[in-house]
């Protein structure tokens, strides 16, 4: 799993416990690379993109493409 930069490194440690492979974008590319690079590492290297960011869905959708999948986490701690 992919994790974009909006989202803290702290979430690498929380999925690796749960089981998952993750590495967060500021440890592989730059921090300001655009989500098209983004999207595209994560096509190359098989991963699915796990951000706060809504659009990466919306690029996805508009290049109409089936890969990478993308989760999006859209909460607010109150």
């Amino acid at each position: 799993m992919l994790l974009d930069m909006n989202l803290s490194p702290d979430w690498v440690l929380v999925l690796e416990s749960a089981g998952f492979e993750a590495v967060h974008w500021s440890t592989i590319g730059s921090p300001s690379a655009t989500d098209k690079v983004i999207m595209a590492w994560a096509l190359t290297n098989d991963c699915i993109v796990f951000t706060h960011d809504l659009d990466f869905g919306t690029l996805l959708a508009m290049t109409q493409a089936d890969a990478p999948s993308v989760i999006q986490v859209r909460s607010q701690i109150f």
